[in-house]
């Protein structure tokens, strides 16, 4: 029996989305008009038919207008109904275009990552980490952009890159971050240089006061350095990259400060010597980047769960 009695049209104030029903009622109504019985719409759909029975209901009270005739033989679609089921199918079928559309957007996000961080990272931590990563996603083609801390924002910024890392003692303006690892700076010369036969750690002033082998400014090595020394460090030479820097040295140009991730092989190969130093807080955190709001989302925040393992 009919229930066109007890319908009350709703009033045509307020958003669209309080007067349309959802998707899930749509699809409810269009599976009864394909099968005419809703305990056959319900198991389609997963639900149980007094669920089914309450969404119709309430579809019908929410448009005022009788939409299932309900009888022991089965379910019927009324006029009103059957004319809804029409506009319902549209609606459906424009939903699945959006989320196909939604779907190739994602596929296209997920097909590649653009990384951009700074020198240290990028050379001796990246690699495995992007390793890590192949393994999970094969299909993402990845570019990694090196270049100092400050080359990193831009790019961030800019939107040229999708997440990066750097290492200076401060966030970037406009960028969120999270802590991955720890590093620290290390006074290193070559063997021959005087400072590696010395038997007493340096003092903070001999450190400023004698020329270095430097990163360029914007780089995070030069920011904790210049931090640790009040900008009072004195460049012998400035190159902007570590491998530059660590060549510098090992030829006996003189000392210079890099992380110690960077000059391991060379310490344990005598190439380079280390040279203690007190007074001086040469430690760092290492962090990942990306822009302020935007939490990294796809092969992305899988890269930064790994830099995490």
């Amino acid at each position: 029996m009919s229930n066109a009695d007890e319908q009350t049209g709703p009033a045509a104030t307020g958003s669209v989305a309080h007067r349309v029903p959802d998707l899930g009622a749509l699809e409810l109504l269009l599976a009864v008009a394909r099968l005419g019985s809703l305990g056959g719409a319900a198991r389609e759909l997963g639900i149980t038919q007094p669920a089914a029975s309450s969404r119709i209901r309430s579809m019908e009270r929410q448009l005022g207008v009788a939409l299932v005739d309900r009888s022991p033989r089965g379910s019927r679609l009324t006029d009103a109904g059957a004319l809804v089921t029409d506009w319902a199918r549209r609606i459906v079928e424009a939903a699945e275009a959006f989320d196909a559309g939604a779907q190739a957007l994602r596929d296209r996000r997920d097909s590649r990552l653009r990384v951009a961080a700074s020198m240290t990272i990028a050379e001796y931590l990246l690699p495995g980490w992007l390793l890590a990563l192949r393994a999970q996603r094969p299909d993402t083609a990845v570019s990694l952009h090196a270049g100092n801390s400050a080359a990193v924002a831009e790019r961030l910024l800019s939107d040229e890159a999708d997440l990066g890392f750097v290492e200076g003692l401060s966030v970037p303006a406009g960028l969120d971050s999270a802590v991955i690892a720890h590093d620290r700076l290390i006074v290193v010369t070559a063997p021959g240089h005087a400072w590696a036969r010395r038997r007493r750690s340096l003092a903070a002033e001999e450190l400023a006061s004698t020329p270095l082998i430097l990163r360029e400014k914007g780089s995070g090595t030069r920011q904790v350095l210049d931090a640790a020394l009040g900008g009072l460090a004195r460049p012998l030479i400035e190159l902007s990259s570590t491998t530059a820097v660590k060549a510098a040295v090992v030829s006996g140009a003189g000392p210079a400060v890099l992380s110690e991730l960077a000059v391991g092989e060379e310490l344990a190969m005598r190439r380079l010597v280390s040279v203690p130093v007190e007074g001086v807080a040469l430690a760092r955190d290492l962090r990942a980047v990306w822009p302020t709001g935007h939490r990294p989302t796809g092969p992305a925040r899988d890269l930064l769960s790994l830099t995490r393992g």
